[in-house]
């Protein structure tokens, strides 16, 4: 058997660095993202191609385990080896990659790998796995195999999200809504910095720890569960996080509210609120970032914010449809003036979820 499939990457429109704490997202999916061509072997052997780097990894699916796979083919090969210890028999594959994502631009392009994997191996054997439960084995296939650990949402993202919505999940329930996404007269413009991320740096971890610690010391599962800041958090960089998490969460539900009422402006200041909670209490902005969103709010943005993990990637602008050109341009000119490298900037709308090409 063989096929095609697909699976997009992922913008989070607001709620970052809360999915992990038990708490709101907000994602849509790109209109881009990771082709696998499949097909089914019985070697037990795992092939794996990528369009854009050089090379063959083969793996014998009976010695994978955590840490035997690195690289870009840990992805794949860790949700092969996640799906083969649940229980499915998953006996061998040729997949060969591609993908139109830049790597390190805070799209998800892994989570895209994942999901495109899981779904590509499951049907090569016909099985039919919900797509909520793949995308928990997609998160912990990058757990153990890739080293992140990262929260559900870019795996649910890339599976569950529809055309034209956005998907707003709680995180801990991990119940879904599909979420309206029209913006007319509006334009959603994406700004890759240039700066890439690597989400297994530490950075990420830290914070996830840092929130792991707060939580312990208020007595709660996940800082999603405190609604305000207590005095008991003497640590002020644990104050920093717990601060962030509380408000972002508030900012999801003002910005599913702004949506409904078709309030542009008022979307576009949470926003920036955002951005400037991830600047400033998380902490994981960094120059570019921050560049991109003053410079296009003076040249009459509504709002932006980085999206990602953060410590590089992309941020995302909204702007009204006669302001969209001015906006793109002066945020390239602040580039240019800084000496940086010069942002790819693109318009984006919500496209469908992972689904078979061929």
């Amino acid at each position: 058997m063989t096929g095609v499939w697909y699976a997009p990457g992922r913008i989070n429109l607001i709620g970052e660095h809360t999915d992990y704490n038990g708490g709101l997202v907000l994602p849509f999916a790109l209109g881009s993202g990771v082709t696998v061509s499949a097909a089914r072997r019985d070697d037990r052997l795992l092939v794996l191609r990528s369009a854009q780097l050089p090379g063959v990894v083969t793996v014998p699916l009976d010695e994978l385990s955590p840490g035997r796979i690195t690289g870009w083919a840990a992805y794949p090969a860790g949700v092969a080896g996640v799906l083969r210890a649940a229980g499915y028999p998953i006996a061998g594959a040729t997949l060969s990659i591609d993908s139109d994502l830049p790597r390190g631009a805070g799209l998800s392009s892994s989570a895209a790998l994942e999901c495109a994997t899981a779904l590509a191996l499951t049907r090569l054997y016909g099985l039919r796995v919900p797509r909520t439960e793949l995308a928990r084995y997609a998160q912990q296939a990058e757990h153990e195999y890739a080293g992140t650990p990262c929260g559900i949402m870019d795996q649910a993202a890339s599976l569950l999200c529809t055309e034209g919505h956005a998907l707003l999940m709680d995180c801990a329930s991990g119940a879904t809504e599909q979420v309206p996404l029209d913006l007319a007269g509006h334009v959603l413009l994406l700004v890759d910095t240039r700066s890439p991320h690597v989400l297994s740096d530490g950075g990420y971890a830290r914070r996830r720890g840092e929130c792991e610690e707060a939580a312990r010391l208020l007595g709660v599962s996940a800082l999603s569960e405190v609604t305000e800041v207590p005095a008991a958090l003497p640590d002020p960089v644990l104050r920093r996080r717990t601060d962030h998490v509380v408000t972002e969460n508030d900012r999801v539900r003002r910005a599913i509210e702004f949506l409904r009422a078709g309030d542009a402006a008022g979307l576009g200041r949470v926003l920036t609120a955002s951005h400037r909670s991830l600047r400033d209490l998380y902490e994981v902005s960094w120059p570019a970032a921050d560049v991109t969103v003053d410079t296009a709010l003076d040249a009459g943005a509504l709002g932006g914010r980085m999206i990602g993990g953060g410590f590089g990637g992309s941020v995302l602008l909204l702007a009204t449809l006669d302001r969209a050109d001015d906006v793109a341009g002066s945020v390239s000119g602040a580039y240019a003036a800084r000496g940086l490298a010069t942002p790819v900037i693109t318009r984006v709308s919500p496209g469908p979820g992972a689904y078979r090409r061929s």
